[in-house]
């Protein structure tokens, strides 16, 4: 069930929460602004967790891909509020850099996993946005197309 924690991605997601978490118990309580950031950091980094989570408990390749830019998305964030950080005063900023060379490292991983996802295992996205590579927005799935729901093995990532 929570096989997922134990891939590299999670690992690496893990190690980047650890440092998140470490760097912004330093931000002083007192200042409004740093408090602000720091929610908007934590907020990134449970967002890529749960999402890591959710993706992997599916098949479908449409809610891997949307999952997929959710965790696109909060990592650069995460990647630019060291900004946020020193334009807020914040002494310890510099040690972000370490987060910024962990995110590097979890993109690379995240290429690999995106490789991953099966694109014959999808419903077509009504909305037009995750449809795999080929399949315009105004195709008619066949019923042996979704065959795929009815498979018992395990996907891994």
């Amino acid at each position: 069930m929570d096989k997922y924690r134990n891939t590299p991605i999670f690992k690496k997601s893990q190690e980047i929460f650890d440092t998140l978490r470490t760097i912004t118990d330093l931000i002083p309580e007192e200042n409004e602004h740093l408090e602000f950031t720091k929610q908007h950091i934590l907020e990134n980094i449970y967002t890529i967790q749960a999402k890591l989570a959710g993706a992997y408990s599916v098949r479908i390749w449409d809610l891997k891909m949307e999952n997929a830019a959710i965790i696109r998305k909060c990592a650069r964030e995460l990647m630019v509020l060291q900004h946020s950080l020193k334009m807020f005063g914040f002494e310890e900023a510099d040690y972000y850099q370490i987060v910024r060379r962990q995110l590097e490292e979890f993109r690379l991983l995240f290429r690999d996993w995106v490789a991953t996802f099966n694109p014959k295992h999808f419903i077509v996205d009504e909305w037009g946005l995750f449809n795999p590579p080929g399949i315009p927005q105004d195709y008619k799935q066949r019923d042996d197309e979704l065959n795929f729901l009815d498979e018992d093995e395990d996907d891994e990532f």
